[in-house]
């Protein structure tokens, strides 16, 4: 196998320090131009390949050098919009991996901006942000309304990879990309109904953001719809990991069985109830979403329902070039594919 290149292995072909290029591949000040596309047109070349996310290529390469590297030209710049850090858990992690790919093939770059609280509170953009150099906008984990409305009115193409609740009926003037959250949870409570497990609860803020409202309503409308009642008892909207634990502990006796809004809800519950000397799946079954690396590596490991991430980078670069394209379009609505995971969690 051809061993990995690494930074050190660049400077030591230019002969010049890994600091200098260790800038030129994170994008970072201090650096003459000249000198970062000579560093960038060697990595190309020695198959270099973590380049960072807010660096592209063809941004720092002159059209003669781009030519000779066998790149096409500099199309723009798509700013990420968060308002949290990714870690390598987090379902986007692996997803921005192909987004940026994605990206770079058609002449883009990706630049990411961290959204601070400050921010939302004043509705301003991040510092970094600069509008005038930006060719289209994309959303992750960007949930406050009033602000996200602010980003649809600059006047710029925008992707949002979920969003605000619609619990009132409205929805944001863009295009929006979900992965399904309504099915695999509905396939979930009919196979628990099936087996006779009718008391099923719910955890997490079902109004934090769409993707919970969804997986939260298909949760209640499967139980609706085969004509067993939901106890609201069992329905605990905290996020907070410890005021989950006071609500469930207050409970005279627990449910079968909780679908939390996700498995990082699932993997804190259960560590709170293991405090207190309950068994899972023995005392109460979990069933979670994303399928995180964590829930395969839990004790039982964790029922849960499995994200495609590489269909929706995909998704979302067609979605965000095609409306830099054809700005005129329709806003779209894509749901992409997911589906359950049984493990032991559930006695699966």
């Amino acid at each position: 196998m051809k061993p990995k290149v690494t930074i050190q292995d660049i400077a030591d072909a230019l002969g010049i320090s890994r600091n200098t290029v260790s800038k030129a591949i994170n994008n970072s000040e201090g650096i003459a131009d000249s000198t970062r596309e000579k560093i960038l047109q060697k990595a190309i070349e020695m198959g270099y390949k973590q380049f960072s996310y807010v660096n592209s290529l063809d941004e720092f390469l002159s059209p003669a050098s781009a030519a000779a590297g066998g790149r096409g030209s500099f199309a723009g710049e798509i700013a990420l919009l968060s308002g949290v850090f990714f870690t390598q858990s987090h379902f986007a992690s692996v997803m921005l991996d192909r987004f940026h790919r994605e990206l770079s093939q058609m002449g883009y770059s990706l630049s990411m901006h961290r959204v601070e609280p400050e921010n939302i509170a004043s509705l301003t953009l991040p510092i970094t942000f600069s509008k005038e150099r930006i060719s289209g906008i994309v959303c992750i984990e960007m949930f406050d309304r009033k602000y996200d409305e602010m980003i649809c009115s600059l006047g710029l193409p925008v992707l949002f990879v979920d969003g605000p609740n619609k619990r009132s009926g409205f929805s944001l003037p863009c295009d929006q990309l979900y992965m399904e959250n309504t099915a695999p949870v509905t396939e979930f409570v009919n196979g628990m109904l099936e087996r006779g497990i009718k008391k099923i609860g719910f955890i997490g803020n079902w109004e934090h953001c769409q993707s919970f409202f969804e997986r939260y309503t298909a949760f209640r409308s499967a139980m609706t719809l085969a004509g067993v009642p939901v106890e609201e008892k069992y329905c605990i909207k905290e996020q907070v990991p410890e005021e989950v634990e006071k609500r469930i502990m207050a409970l005279k006796s627990l449910p079968d069985v909780f679908i939390c809004a996700n498995d990082f809800v699932a993997d804190d519950t259960i560590r709170s109830l293991a405090k207190h000397g309950k068994k899972v799946p023995d005392d109460v079954m979990f069933c979670g979403f994303d399928d995180a690396p964590e829930s395969r590596n839990m004790q039982p490991p964790l029922t849960t329902i499995h994200i495609h991430t590489q269909i929706m980078a995909f998704s979302a670069a067609e979605l965000i070039l095609s409306r830099i394209r054809e700005p005129s379009l329709d806003y779209r609505i894509i749901h992409t594919e997911t589906y359950l995971i049984r493990r032991a969690s559930t006695r699966d």
